[in-house]
């Protein structure tokens, strides 16, 4: 039951951490009155990598115990 908390946490960081960087790369282009939506692509794939980085930090750290 613990290893299900810690992977549904871990499924809801990682959702936060993309949609986070989604809207403000969104509110972005909208500020700047771009054309096209350069900050939305860009901080989103740049949150995908950021999610990856913290939950693939956070699953290869933590030892079993033994």
């Amino acid at each position: 039951m613990r290893d299900l908390a810690k992977y549904s946490g871990l499924a809801f960081q990682i959702g936060f951490i993309i949609l986070a960087g989604a809207l403000l790369g969104k509110w972005l282009d909208r500020y700047f009155q771009l054309p096209k939506p350069v900050f939305t692509l860009c901080l989103s794939l740049l949150s995908v990598f950021a999610a990856l980085y913290f939950s693939l930090k956070d699953f290869i750290g933590k030892k079993p115990p033994s």
